[in-house]
């Protein structure tokens, strides 16, 4: 499969910055609610916004375990199980505001260390993700970015998929079609389309990444709409409204 994000030495150091200005701009919005608001639902089925926090801190330190395991080569998974980290999220929901935010705080201050204490050398370093999905230590940074950008919406505090740096969806929109839903058998054969010109296939077929004229005579679906829109469609944090599939309908996506 293609995989259209960078991975390169100035994108590890860029993508690191960036989770710091994005871990800071979340802190910010957590550090408006009260302990009433932490109980209440977040935009996440069955999760409220304390279950929320507890996964985006977690999540750090599971991203670190990676980052060592990168850095030492000695295996170390994201979770000791899925039902460890299940419970760990339900055990941390309901703490505190406080809490959550020296926790948050914490977790980020450790992936930050982790991420500067891995040598460029083992960069390009393959290791296992949760579900078994293999990653290079390059691009963890990216991931950890994904995470807070779109949980910080999904804290339901105002921050929508409109407001996510321009950068970012663009990332965001290579990585979805060129390595999350490339080839994906529940995900129809799709090509979405760009006011600007671009264009880029996913799903079900064998073209995956920017299209060319010359791609290959290949039956999909084209999806229309600004770059926003297209990842706020395919991430499930938008409705789609905003896109075109020139009169058919918008195909259902799997979960991310």
């Amino acid at each position: 499969m293609t995989d259209n994000v960078p991975d390169s030495a100035p994108g590890f150091a860029q993508d690191t910055v960036s989770v710091r200005e994005a871990t800071e701009r979340l802190l910010v919005d957590v550090g408006k609610l009260d302990d009433e608001a932490i109980g209440e639902p977040s935009l996440l089925p069955d999760w409220t916004r304390g279950h929320l926090l507890a996964h985006v801190a977690r999540n750090a330190d599971a991203l670190v375990n990676l980052l060592t395991w990168a850095r030492t080569g000695v295996r170390t998974p994201m979770y000791a199980s899925a039902e460890a980290r299940d419970a760990d999220i339900a055990e941390g929901a309901d703490r505190p505001l406080a809490v959550h935010l020296d926790d948050l705080r914490s977790s980020a201050e450790r992936f930050d260390a982790a991420a500067a204490a891995l040598p460029s050398a083992r960069w390009q370093y393959e290791l296992e993700m949760r579900n078994g999905v293999l990653e290079r230590a390059a691009r963890l940074p990216f991931r950890r970015l994904t995470e807070v950008e779109l949980h910080r919406i999904d804290l339901g505090v105002g921050y929508g998929i409109e407001q996510l740096p321009t950068a970012f969806v663009d990332a965001e929109l290579a990585f979805l079609t060129g390595k999350k839903f490339a080839g994906h058998v529940d995900v129809p054969a799709v090509e979405l389309r760009t006011p600007d010109g671009r264009r880029w296939r996913t799903g079900r077929t064998e073209h995956t990444g920017r299209v060319t004229e010359d791609a290959g005579d290949v039956p999909y679906l084209v999806v229309s709409g600004s770059p926003t829109e297209l990842v706020g469609w395919l991430t499930g944090r938008g409705k789609g409204t905003g896109l075109d599939t020139r009169g058919g309908p918008l195909p259902a996506l799997p979960p991310l």
